[in-house]
């Protein structure tokens, strides 16, 4: 509880400070009041400023902004998302790629990029689509006699992926050389090339359901106790469980239709928070989503700089430090049920 309040600070100090610097640094270099005061007068005016260039503006605000609002935005979704599972199936090592959607988004985004469009549908809104069907058939093979039961929701889950995974290698192989590039970035994650028409659905997404979260706190809180204390708090456990997958899947769906497979985040980030503001969802949910943000934003950022002029898939950064988090973690908890 006293850590609660100094973890509000310090997020509400680093993230704007993240993102100026993010919008920045890169392979131009742009001082962060021309940054700043580009940034206001677009928001304010909706021009560019007088006294800074049309091709700092292009970069500040067609280029470097859109992309770093992309990577706040999906660092949340995936932070709260990891969360909101972790409560579900009871398992500190859960995260949004548990129950299989990245799989499905991957397996439909490579298809139309190596078979071509399916009824107009572009990578996003493929991906989104197979995210989306492929939490329906996790969900099916996951519950028995009309109950959800978490353990068979994550074998079901992991099967399903690695059957997805094996489908996208066989189509990844079929490619042609041209492709492969483009798969492969995807597949790692990034969010170069954001323009702010890439940001109205799932910015709407994860701002919704984050504050719709939040406000189910406290009946998240209760099914960490268990299915039987739950129930006894007045829970509907079943339905409540099949909604919280939906929102859960949802945000995922939203995110890597957008900026690909980006793993690790929602491992990271809750279990972070939770140290600094401890296990009430009600106080952790805000908090999991900037910390997401901050993260992603500070990710894509070292993406960027670290080896130029190559810029770097974000999944590369994330799993270089999610896998020896996860590692950790998995000592610390020790055998997991």
């Amino acid at each position: 509880m006293r850590r609660h309040p100094l973890a509000v600070a310090l997020l509400l100090v680093a993230v704007p400070l993240a993102m100026v610097a993010a919008v920045s640094l890169g392979a131009v270099d742009l001082p962060a009041a021309d940054v700043w005061h580009t940034v206001v007068a677009h928001l304010t005016t909706g021009r560019r400023p007088a006294d800074v260039s049309g091709i700092d503006d292009e970069i500040i605000w067609n280029s470097r902004a859109p992309r770093t609002v992309l990577a706040l935005v999906a660092g949340a979704g995936l932070a709260v998302a990891g969360a909101v599972l972790q409560a579900v199936v009871r398992n500190p090592l859960a995260d949004p790629y548990v129950l299989g959607v990245a799989s499905g988004a991957s397996l439909a985004a490579v298809a139309v990029i190596t078979l071509g469009g399916v009824a107009g549908l572009g990578v996003p809104g493929a991906a989104f689509v197979g995210a989306c069907a492929t939490l329906a058939l996790v969900l099916l093979l996951g519950s028995r006699r009309g109950t959800l039961a978490p353990t068979r929701l994550i074998l079901a889950g992991v099967a399903l992926s690695y059957l997805l995974q094996g489908a996208t290698g066989y189509l990844q192989l079929r490619a042609q050389p041209g492709q492969l590039s483009g798969i492969l970035f995807w597949l790692l994650g990034s969010v170069s090339g954001a323009g702010w028409d890439d940001l109205t659905v799932p910015c709407a997404v994860v701002v919704a359901c984050t504050a719709w979260l939040t406000a189910q706190g406290k009946r998240l809180n209760a099914m960490l106790l268990g299915d039987e204390t739950a129930a006894m708090l007045g829970v509907a456990v079943h339905r409540f469980r099949l909604t919280l997958l939906a929102v859960a899947a949802l945000l995922t769906a939203a995110v890597i239709s957008v900026a690909g497979g980006i793993a690790f985040v929602g491992l990271i980030v809750p279990h972070t928070v939770r140290l600094l503001a401890g296990p009430d969802h009600r106080r952790a949910l805000p908090l999991v989503a900037l910390g997401g943000g901050l993260f992603l934003v500070l990710a894509d950022l070292a993406a960027r700089i670290l080896s130029p002029p190559l810029e770097l898939p974000l999944g590369i950064l994330t799993a270089a430090i999610g896998a020896p988090f996860f590692l950790w973690l998995l000592r610390r908890e020790g055998p997991v049920s």
